[in-house]
């Protein structure tokens, strides 16, 4: 998986939390795919990412460092309630598709934007929703963004009463 690598481009935003946030919703992501992908648990995953490659340089690249704790729970939180979330995945989907139906990695963003929804409300709806069609645009082309954006929003609407916070997004990211 290429997706969460800068390659020399740090920049003064990623320093700052908002862009630790969004490196570990993307490192999240991936470890959910390589746990889905591998069978293992939420625990040895997160191990390996914060060990080998939580804001480590691998060849030439170097991961954006990420707020470890969020990454951790987020992680955790989507294993934990993966029954739920994958419940409310599925209500918001159309009737012609199903969970089973969408690719690894959709899922992966899907789970860990629903758990992000309904578990940590400290988060305003609307930030949760733009940062999971971001690190769907690091896996995927033009469509799929837009059908994390609509999958997300329905499940913000019914998980958060149709909280819709005003003002901008960075300042809780």
């Amino acid at each position: 998986m290429t997706g969460g690598r800068q390659s020399g481009r740090e920049n003064s935003a990623n320093a700052g939390s908002r862009g630790a946030r969004s490196a570990a919703r993307l490192a999240a992501v991936q470890a959910l795919y390589q746990a889905e992908l591998g069978g293992e648990d939420a625990e040895t995953v997160v191990g390996e990412f914060v060990a080998h490659r939580l804001g480590k340089e691998i060849e030439v690249d170097r991961y954006v460092n990420a707020d470890e704790a969020f990454f951790r729970d987020l992680v955790a939180g989507t294993e934990r309630r993966q029954q739920e979330i994958d419940a409310l995945i599925s209500s918001a989907l159309s009737s012609d598709w199903s969970l089973e139906r969408l690719e690894r990695i959709m899922r992966a963003v899907l789970r860990a934007g629903a758990y992000e929804l309904v578990a940590r409300t400290d988060v305003p709806t609307k930030v949760v929703i733009d940062e999971y069609v971001d690190v769907a645009h690091a896996f995927f082309g033009d469509k799929e963004p837009g059908f994390v954006n609509g999958v997300l929003d329905r499940l913000g609407r019914s998980a958060r009463d149709g909280d819709r916070p005003t003002g901008g997004a960075e300042a809780s990211a």
